[in-house]
């Protein structure tokens, strides 16, 4: 494991671990609160986030901004990761070997940030995080226990841009979140129920 971000930066935009380094743009690495009590998870980075080098920053990205600002997260205020820093061809879902190169990486980042709550997005993060028997489906807006650090899965923002039904669930389990986690902050003020951009909102 890296003990600081400066190495692990380092290691990161150097990595020829395994066949992804040879058509990125940029490594993404992840972007954020470096100290935040959250941490978000997602599989890989698209088509923008390879040309930016920052983790959801396209369609999926914009969507899970509106929800944030909806429910009341603050986007700089948690901290946001992939299980792998290069992207795979066609956004593809990465490989066991690919994910596995980068565990290392993401394992420090977590060590880095030791975050009380990691959010899953998708059945990718699921799988390399919890276990490859957990099923995203099954498991979403479930509380579950690692090393001592609360994790969520839920769905992958993207996968509500392919089945907008699923944009109540998600936006259920970021309560689920908000109200673990800031309701002594902000006493027993409620979140809304409802966020009509948020659930009307098409790209």
């Amino acid at each position: 494991m890296y003990q600081t971000w400066e190495e692990l930066e380092e290691a990161c935009k150097n990595c020829n671990k395994c066949k992804l380094c040879a058509n990125r743009h940029n490594v993404v690495i992840g972007t954020g609160n470096r100290n935040a009590k959250i941490m978000f998870i997602g599989e890989g980075p698209g088509a923008d986030e390879d040309l930016q080098g920052i983790p959801f920053v396209g369609k999926a990205g914009k969507l899970m901004d509106r929800a944030f600002e909806g429910i009341g997260i603050k986007r700089e205020e948690v901290y946001i990761a992939n299980i792998v820093k290069c992207r795979p061809p066609n956004n593809r879902n990465p490989e066991y070997e690919e994910a596995d190169a980068c565990k290392e990486y993401l394992g420090s980042q977590i060590n880095l940030v030791k975050p009380e709550i990691i959010i899953l997005l998708g059945s990718v993060a699921l799988k390399n995080i919890l276990g490859k028997e957990y099923g995203i489906t099954s498991s979403r807006g479930k509380w579950f226990e690692k090393d001592g650090i609360k994790c969520l899965p839920t769905f992958h923002p993207a996968a509500l841009l392919r089945d907008e039904a699923k944009k109540i669930d998600f936006w259920n389990d970021l309560k689920k979140v908000k109200q673990l986690t800031w309701k002594k902050q902000n006493g027993e003020k409620g979140v809304r129920p409802l966020f009509p951009q948020f659930f009307n909102i098409n790209y």
